[in-house]
């Protein structure tokens, strides 16, 4: 169960040994969520607030996005102050997936 934290509730988490690879390959069809993961795999842990990221939605849009991202086991997330920071949980995500975001951060070949 989350905790409340301030203001709001404590984000929800789900870790990747529970998350099959229906879910995990959903959360990342997504160019926007594929965005978050690859600026969140070029940043130091913890170091990312919510609103830091550069993508093409509105504030609702991207709490679903991040909302996708928990429950695929992809992103951990925690309230410091006012702002929510993230991780990208490469390592466990990788144990349960081998390779699999290995793939999705490869740079993608022009054409």
């Amino acid at each position: 169960m989350a905790q409340r934290t301030g203001h709001r509730t404590a984000p929800e988490h789900t870790h990747p040994d529970d998350v099959s690879v229906q879910t995990a390959l959903a959360a990342l069809a997504d160019p926007v969520r594929i965005s978050l993961v690859r600026e969140l795999a070029g940043s130091a842990e913890w170091s990312r607030s919510c609103g830091s990221f550069d993508v093409p939605v509105g504030k609702a849009a991207l709490s679903h996005h991040f909302m996708v991202l928990r429950g695929a086991g992809l992103v951990e997330q925690r309230d410091e102050g006012p702002r929510r920071v993230n991780r990208l949980r490469r390592a466990e995500f990788e144990a349960r997936f081998p390779g699999l975001l290995d793939l999705v951060l490869r740079d993608e070949p022009t054409v």
